[in-house]
């Protein structure tokens, strides 16, 4: 019969594991474009925004409506960016239960 593994040390595994996600998350820094880098977010690893450049010709107030669209689009490459990014750096670290590796 397989030994089953000490709760201590799977709680112990597990605090690690949670403190270097929370590690990973804050090193994190990502840039997302849009409008051909017209329109650039940087983001953390927590997608928080860290950072927003927008070029002045894209700033027209006849048209916001695009900027707008530009602004959106950049968060979502961001955001894509992050996940990917956090899939890729977490990907060897499994937990049972949940088979395509850490839920973010």
């Amino acid at each position: 019969m397989a030994k089953m593994p000490n709760i201590n040390q799977m709680i112990q595994m597990a605090q690690n594991m949670a403190r270097e996600v929370q590690e990973k998350k804050d090193a994190l820094d990502v840039e997302g474009n849009a409008g051909g880098g017209m329109v650039q977010v940087h983001m953390n690893g927590h997608k928080t925004i860290t950072s927003l450049i927008i070029s002045p010709e894209v700033v027209d107030a006849e048209d916001v409506e695009m900027l707008q669209d530009l602004v959106i689009a950049a968060v979502n490459d961001a955001q894509a960016k992050v996940d990917s990014e956090m899939q890729n750096q977490m990907g060897g670290m499994g937990i049972p239960g949940f088979p395509g590796g850490l839920p973010f």
